[in-house]
């Protein structure tokens, strides 16, 4: 699928790695279970490394070694499971992370713009969303009333003046 990144086509850095597959040489990504399994092994690579969450595995689970990774991909397995919303949201207010958070799976065109609210960066594409349609699904909300990762202003907070 081709990958999306600051509304643009992007070339992925990342090699999505299976469990008991060898490493590359360069920046990878691995489930949960290898992360948690193979921790030390991965982390002393130093090179990117990512981790893939499925939409039932929490953020919380990787600790302060959060920090230490460039990029986390959620699950989404189905349009109808929002856990990932949480999820990256959870990571990019609670857990401080500043690194790539990429969606990937099942979502809707409807969906992008709360996707980009509560911190996702990068997506995984249908062939059928070009960069211009990805940019127009940004656009869709003018005015929002819940504060988010964004940090746009609520519509409550216009109106207040703040």
């Amino acid at each position: 699928m081709p990958l999306i990144k600051d509304g643009r086509y992007a070339d992925d850095a990342f090699a999505a790695v299976a469990d008991g597959a060898p490493l590359p040489g360069g920046p990878a990504t691995v489930s949960l279970k290898r992360f948690q399994k193979e921790r030390e092994t991965l982390l002393a690579r130093n090179t990117p490394l990512g981790v893939r969450l499925e939409s039932d595995e929490s953020p919380a689970a990787l600790g302060a070694d959060v920090r230490r990774l460039s990029l986390i991909v959620l699950e989404f397995p189905k349009f109808r499971d929002g856990r990932a919303f949480s999820w990256a949201r959870l990571l990019r207010t609670r857990l401080g992370y500043r690194g790539e958070i990429r969606a990937t799976g099942d979502f809707l065109f409807d969906q992008i713009a709360f996707m980009a609210r509560v911190g996702i960066d990068t997506f995984e594409v249908p062939e059928a969303i070009t960069p211009e349609l990805f940019r127009r699904a940004l656009g869709e909300m003018g005015f929002v009333y819940q504060p988010s990762a964004d940090g746009r202003k609520t519509i409550g907070e216009l109106r207040a003046g703040s």
